[in-house]
């Protein structure tokens, strides 16, 4: 079992930044790959970056280049860095975790609202 925090949400100003957390608790949760979602109303929850215990990241083509995933030196924490914001990017961003190897071993965590507007 593993347990996600998230932190870090709130209002920003277009062309602002943020930065989410997502810390991770319980057994073997180094070795899981970690992700953000997002979900704005009335649409569906999309990946936004992944990020595996190595290292290897994954971006989605709407944030390639303004968000930045990133794990603390024990892998239990997960960061996004968020920067030159758009009102498209407002939505709750979820924490995830997925067992690399056993599928049905995946976590969310409760969700931050973010909200880009002037």
């Amino acid at each position: 079992q593993v347990q996600l925090v998230e932190s870090g949400g709130g209002l920003v100003q277009p062309g602002g930044s943020l930065r989410l957390s997502c810390a991770a608790s319980g057994s073997s949760a180094s070795i899981y790959v970690m992700a953000w979602y997002r979900q704005a109303p009335g649409k569906q929850r999309e990946l936004v970056a992944s990020i595996h215990s190595g290292g290897t990241s994954n971006y989605a083509g709407s944030v390639k280049g303004r968000f930045t995933i990133s794990r603390d030196n024990t892998k239990t924490t997960v960061y996004l860095q968020m920067s030159s914001l758009k009102p498209e990017d407002t939505a709750v961003y979820y924490c995830n975790a997925a067992h690399p190897l056993f599928s049905e071993k995946l976590y969310w965590g409760q969700g931050t609202q973010v909200t880009v507007s002037s």
